[in-house]
Parts: structure tokens; C-alpha cells; sequence
């Protein structure tokens, strides 16, 4: 067996056996869990902005608020309304306000 052999051997093994320790956790809870039973909520801020974010099954919130529009990643004004599968994404952005809504079927 050559060095480069004995290298990719051991990387797949090194890889299944990991594979298998991160499925095994015995947790099955989890697993079994409907995703709409998650709900969350969060308040952070990102420099001089305030930043909310809640999850309740697959509809999420964000909403960051920059006081004078001070601090805001955006640039502009605009609304916006799309399909990204079988949710309806709205955004609305102001000066100083962005607000993304996620609401699924």
C-alpha cells in the first residue's frame, strides 16, 4: 500500500466513524420533533441598532431598527413581495427600519 493509499484509507474511516458518533447521540426526541413545534424569540443589538428576530415553526421575524437610519446595512426605501417555495417573503425597508416576514403553508 502506498503512503497516499494508507492517507485516504484512513480519512474514510476517520470520516464513517464520525459519521456514526454524531448519528448515535441517542436523543431521538429531537429527531421525531415536528420543525412547527420551534418557537423563539431573540433581542440583540448590532452597533447602534436594535435587531428582533422570532421563530414560530417556519414563519420568522426580523426586524432592526436604526435610530436616525445611523448604523443601517441598506441603502433606499422599497417593498418587496416573493415566493421562495411554499413561503411569501415581504420585506419592507425605511430609512431606518428593515422588516422581513416569512410565512409559510
Amino acid at each position: 500500500m502506498g503512503k497516499h493509499t494508507k492517507t485516504g484509507a484512513l480519512l474514510v474511516v476517520a470520516l464513517a466513524s464520525s459519521g456514526i458518533a454524531l448519528g448515535s447521540d441517542g436523543n431521538k426526541r429531537h429527531h421525531n420533533r415536528p420543525y412547527e413545534d420551534r418557537e423563539w424569540k431573540s433581542e440583540s443589538r448590532d452597533g447602534p441598532c436594535e435587531v428582533k428576530r422570532e421563530q414560530k415553526g417556519r414563519d420568522s421575524l426580523l426586524e432592526v431598527k436604526c435610530k436616525d437610519g445611523i448604523g443601517a446595512r441598506w441603502r433606499g426605501e422599497w417593498k418587496e413581495e416573493y415566493r421562495d417555495g411554499r413561503c411569501v417573503v415581504k420585506v419592507d425597508a425605511k430609512r431606518d427600519e428593515y422588516k422581513e416576514e416569512v410565512k409559510c403553508n
